[in-house]
């Protein structure tokens, strides 16, 4: 199944309710990913840029888009993006298609 890695911020309302309430938020994550027919691998909560991160497999980019779009529709997140990853063998075989197609394309001016 493909993986794909999000990164989003809390909101403003979010932190607020964390810092008052604290909590692990990893099974609320989990059950929303389900939820939409993927598997959360790992949450994390994350310093910087982006306030959160997750790697979850999902079996298309459907599915791996719905979870964090039903977060961000409560309000609770903004600022996400998500990236689909590969692994060594899989980056391996994108390779291997593109070499097979390098010929095929022709740059702009030529």
């Amino acid at each position: 199944m493909p993986t794909f890695i999000t990164r989003g911020r809390y909101s403003a309302d979010s932190i607020r309710k964390m810092v008052a309430k604290p909590e692990d938020r990893h099974q609320s994550v989990a059950k929303l990913v389900e939820s939409t027919g993927g598997k959360l691998l790992n949450y994390y909560v994350t310093l910087g840029q982006y306030d959160f991160l997750t790697i979850i497999e999902a079996a298309s980019a459907k599915e791996a888009s719905a979870f964090i779009l039903a977060a961000a529709a409560s309000g609770a997140v903004s600022d996400v993006e998500t990236t689909e990853a590969f692994t060594g063998a899989e980056a391996k075989q994108v390779f291997e298609t593109a070499a097979k197609s390098v010929s095929v394309y022709k740059p702009p001016g030529h």
